[in-house]
């Protein structure tokens, strides 16, 4: 299974971008999916999850709650991200992972150790 993110960008603060993640080798339809974040000097952190029945198992950190939507489509392979009103201190390097167990009870988890496959990811830079 491969992962590929994409949507990456430069952008000044309160712009919007939209990262997608296509997937490809199997069919996502049984897996939890999540994006992660890593900025310079710190540790990996959960963006957002979404389990494998999609809509209402949506997570997001509560740093980027009301600002970020996590969506996908099985019929594509493919989930993304939409990041609105971003702020400076979303720039970091995203990355989209997947979770072949399907996460727990319907949801993703926040554990990036729970997520077997990953994208290599892409930069996420936003201006003041």
């Amino acid at each position: 299974v491969q992962l590929q993110a994409s949507g990456g960008g430069l952008v000044q603060a309160g712009d919007s971008l939209r990262l997608s993640c296509a997937v490809s080798g199997d069919m996502l339809r049984w897996y939890a999916l999540g994006w992660f974040r890593q900025a310079p000097g710190k540790e990996r952190e959960i963006v957002s999850t979404i389990g494998w029945s999609g809509v209402g198992t949506e997570v997001y950190a509560d740093s980027v709650k009301g600002r970020f939507t996590i969506s996908r489509d099985n019929s594509q392979n493919t989930f993304d991200l939409q990041m609105d009103s971003l702020k400076p201190e979303d720039t970091a390097v995203y990355y989209c992972a997947a979770d072949a167990e399907g996460g727990l009870y319907g949801r993703g988890t926040s554990e990036a150790s729970e997520y077997d496959y990953w994208g290599h990811g892409t930069q996420v830079t936003v201006s003041s």
